[in-house]
């Protein structure tokens, strides 16, 4: 009987293998055949990409696994012969994909990414854009028409009402110069965004207040950079807050999993918005007049929405963010259709709606910033023009340095808020001039928690995504 079932278990692989046989070989003879309109002249992506390589020599870096299965209708039509970025685009469209140059005659395809443009359709764009309006007046209109679009897109305008409760608060921590203190303020019913607030060890009559949105470094708001910037404002004499992401930091108490959901953006906004009328209603000791914002990266994303949408910002910098190129590729920062609004917008054009209030985008060479001092600076300060006031708005560009808000960064900042904001900057710098931030003492992650060690202290109301979602569908 074993050896019965032994030939049958023999003849069945044999009939398998034959049968996979036979289907290769019949996919192979579909491309064998003379390639016409019977077919919609139709050919692997793999091979019409070979050819393309040979014609132009050029080298085309794709991953085998990604067009292995691909076959495009039209293949040879798509091909333009005195342009290989247009047969390139034609070829790989179908697919949604992109070339991007990677070299000298190479190219990278990758996925299309609705976040990313090159440097020349970067310019292509800003040049549109400069062409919509040519005076005050003809920019005015367009920006009152992006601000109407911007809050809809993000749905601020169906938000819930706050909620009419008090933060949670923890202990005043006294530290050298500021003191800290940790929040769980309940921005919409059951949801409650998470956050530090460093104020000036003395406060004597009105005071600044800046907002400091982080963005997605490493650590969120025990990140030591995101720290040290809130406490060097502190030590100069505003109030500051630094708060967390949605999903992230504590808020993942709540929705963990879900920072990459459009809705990110939105609640993200709304926190701003509800800690901002808050601190602005409860602390009588912050000059409404003085108000500033500040974020790299995300944070730096964030930065230019909120200022461009809410007349209450006084000064902005936006860090290592603003650009042509590049819009944010996190739901957070362009989950909701933002730059889809007034008929296609940009990070540029969305930073100019701040003008011609006082504003400093810094920017480095080791990021999508790379380009500002050229490509994107010119633009802004064209705008600020609109109302002779070019002088309101710096660029501080670090050709040498990355994405982070380091020192000569929070440098840089510092110099700008204490001019825009008053504040006593020969607390953050010596008499050489040199930065100094020997005051700073970093809290470790537990120690700037509002909802306890293990969030126990996280509200019974609390909702989770799913409720969320509920509240903003229309």
């Amino acid at each position: 009987m074993a050896r019965i079932d032994n030939r049958n278990r023999f003849r069945i692989m044999i009939r398998i293998q034959l049968s996979i046989l036979l289907v290769l070989l019949s996919i192979g003879s579909v491309f064998a055949q003379p390639v016409n309109s019977d077919n919609n002249y139709q050919r692997p992506l793999k091979d019409i990409l070979s050819d393309i390589e040979t014609q132009f020599g050029v080298e085309i870096q794709v991953s085998s696994k990604d067009i292995d299965t691909l076959v495009l209708d039209n293949a040879d039509w798509r091909i333009r012969q005195w342009d290989i970025e247009l047969t390139l685009n034609n070829v790989l469209a179908p697919f949604d994909m992109i070339a991007q140059p990677n070299g000298e005659n190479k190219y990278k395809v990758e996925k299309f990414r609705r976040h990313r443009r090159t440097v020349e359709e970067g310019q292509k764009f800003l040049d549109y854009l400069s062409g919509l309006y040519a005076d005050k007046e003809s920019w005015e209109t367009r920006r009152a028409q992006l601000k109407e679009e911007i809050i809809k897109a993000i749905r601020l305008d169906i938000a819930p009402p706050a909620p009419n409760s008090e933060p949670i608060l923890t202990k005043e921590k006294k530290m050298n110069g500021y003191t800290v203190q940790n929040f769980a303020l309940e921005s919409m019913p059951g949801v409650y965004v998470c956050g530090t607030i460093y104020r000036p060890a003395k406060i004597r009559g009105k005071v600044p207040f800046v907002l400091c949105p982080i963005g997605h470094f490493y650590g969120g708001r025990n990140n030591k950079d995101l720290q040290a910037r809130c406490v060097g404002l502190a030590v100069m004499g505003a109030v500051t807050i630094q708060y967390d992401l949605f999903a992230w930091g504590e808020s993942e108490l709540q929705f963990k999993g879900h920072h990459s959901e459009s809705l990110a953006n939105t609640v993200q906004a709304v926190n701003t918005e509800r800690i901002l009328d808050y601190m602005l209603a409860n602390c009588k000791y912050i000059d409404e007049d003085r108000i500033g914002i500040t974020g790299g990266s995300g944070g730096g994303s964030h930065t230019m929405l909120i200022s461009a949408i809410d007349d209450r910002i006084d000064v902005s910098v936006p860090t290592v963010m603003m650009s042509a190129i590049h819009y944010g590729g996190c739901p957070c920062e362009s989950g909701n259709p933002i730059h889809l609004c007034g008929g296609g917008t940009n990070n540029v054009e969305i930073a100019a709606m701040f003008a011609p209030k006082p504003q400093l985008v810094i920017s480095d060479g080791g990021d999508w910033t790379s380009n500002v001092p050229e490509l994107e600076f010119p633009f802004l300060k064209r705008t600020y023009s609109l109302y002779k006031a070019e002088d309101n708005v710096k660029n501080v560009h670090l050709p040498d340095e990355r994405h982070d808000y380091g020192p000569s960064k929070r440098a840089a900042m510092y110099h700008f808020m204490a001019e825009h904001l008053d504040l006593d900057e020969s607390k953050v710098f010596d008499r050489k001039g040199n930065l100094d931030e020997s005051f700073f003492t970093r809290q470790d992650e537990n120690e700037i928690k509002a909802l306890g060690k293990d969030g126990e202290k996280l509200p019974a109301n609390a909702i989770n995504f799913d409720e969320l979602t509920e509240m903003f569908k229309q």
